[in-house]
Parts: structure tokens; C-alpha cells; sequence
């Protein structure tokens, strides 16, 4: 991979919003896998340091008042971020970060209550797309087995919207079943096209609701197939 800092060790800001609970196991699995220190960004902070990429973790933003991420989407530092993107940057929201991402329009589409109403936590099969991103082609034809734990994770968006991401090849990871078809028994909340994950159209913005940042070690997790997508964000931008 290419390397874009002297010492070879990309910057990657650390997005923290009240309410955010997953960022320690982000900034844990980046740590111990790939020697990486995240650079926390506090949400009250208005410029971003200099970054090669932002993570935004999951969690309960501003206690999921009003919906999942719309408080986040107008705090402080979200107008650095989308500055960020708007220059190329690289950004991964995982669960509250995706709906974050799509509640600040950085990503297309919206998060809705899961079908039943009730929070799901339980590990699924995922499978990437089939588009050009740097998700979908170094992960293809490759079940992953990845939890989540979302009450608002169902992925919805008009039909010209998704007729978009499929002919841009935006669709990054659908729920499969155990032989990687994308079934309605497969679907754990209900998202249209069983959609798990997308990307932006220019393929460097990633957000999901699975969390891989969970599923990086096979004696706690029971997978570590996490560890593959966490990678291919850094082959986007290294």
C-alpha cells in the first residue's frame, strides 16, 4: 500500500459525539491490528486537525433525540467534516456514524426504525457489492460474518434513489444468508434491498450499520472478519 505520512502511519480523526460508546472499541481494534493510534475529535471543535480520514463510531449520539443522528448531523464539527469530504477525503461511519452520514446528506438515503420496532443485536452474514469500489472489490464473492445492535438500521431510499446506487455500484455490503443470497430471512431490520452498507458515489465516503470494529478477534467476537473491512478503509486512502 501506498503510504501518505513519513512515518507510514495515517492520521485517522476520531469523531466523538455525548453519547457516542463504541469509539474505544475502534480506537482498540485499529491499535492492536494495525498500529494505529485514532486522533480523537471532540464534536465542539470546529477545524479538523490534519487528517488523512475521520471515523465516525457508533453509539447513541445525543441520546438518539429526534432520530439517530439528526442532533449530531448539526454539531459543530460536522461542517469540517463535510469540508473534508467535499476536498476527497476519506470518511467510515459505522451504525450511529452511517446515520450520522446520511442525516448530514453525506451519504444518500435514511435509517429507519427496524421493521418489528424492536433493538436488534446479533451476528449477520454480510456480502459487498458489485460496484468499483475499493469495498466491493477487495471483498468480493466473500461472506462476512459481522454483528450488529441497532434499533434504527433499516436502510430506505426512494426508487430513483436506489436505482442510483445500483447503477453507480454504491450498494457496498448486503445481509446474506449462509450461502451468500440476499433473502428476506437473511434481513434482520428490514432494509430495502437487503442494504447493510453504501458508499458515496465517488466511493470514499463508507457507512454501515455492522459493526467490524466488534469482530476483529475470534476469542471474544466468534469472527474476525471485521478486520477485513476495517483494511479495506485503509486501502482506500493508503
Amino acid at each position: 500500500m501506498k503510504r501518505i505520512t513519513a512515518t507510514g502511519v495515517p492520521r485517522i480523526g476520531l469523531i466523538e459525539f455525548p453519547g457516542s460508546n463504541c469509539d474505544r472499541d475502534c480506537a482498540d481494534a485499529f491499535w492492536r491490528h494495525f498500529g494505529i493510534k485514532l486522533q480523537p475529535v471532540w464534536h465542539t471543535e470546529r477545524v479538523l486537525p490534519n487528517l488523512d480520514a475521520v471515523l465516525l463510531p457508533g453509539g447513541f449520539s445525543y441520546g438518539d433525540y429526534l432520530r439517530s443522528g439528526a442532533l449530531a448531523a448539526h454539531s459543530p464539527i460536522m461542517a469540517a467534516v463535510k469540508s473534508f469530504v467535499a476536498s476527497g477525503g476519506p470518511a467510515l461511519g459505522i451504525c450511529n456514524g452511517f446515520q450520522v452520514l446520511t442525516e448530514s446528506h453525506l451519504l444518500p438515503g435514511a435509517l429507519l426504525r427496524n421493521q418489528g420496532r424492536k433493538f436488534i443485536c446479533k451476528a449477520v452474514d454480510l456480502m459487498a457489492g458489485s460496484g468499483e469500489s475499493v469495498y466491493c472489490r477487495s471483498l468480493a464473492s466473500r461472506r462476512l460474518r459481522v454483528p450488529i445492535a441497532h434499533g434504527e438500521g433499516r436502510y430506505h431510499i426512494d426508487n430513483d434513489g436506489l436505482q442510483r446506487l445500483r447503477d453507480n455500484g454504491q450498494v457496498a455490503f448486503r445481509y446474506v444468508d449462509q450461502n451468500g443470497a440476499a433473502t428476506a430471512d437473511a434481513n434482520p431490520n428490514g432494509a430495502l434491498d437487503n442494504i447493510a452498507g453504501i458508499v458515496s458515489e465517488n466511493g470514499r465516503v463508507l457507512g454501515l450499520m455492522p459493526h467490524p470494529e466488534r469482530a476483529t478477534d475470534l476469542l471474544i467476537g466468534g469472527s474476525a472478519d471485521g478486520l477485513a473491512i476495517l483494511e479495506s478503509f485503509l486501502t482506500s486512502f493508503m
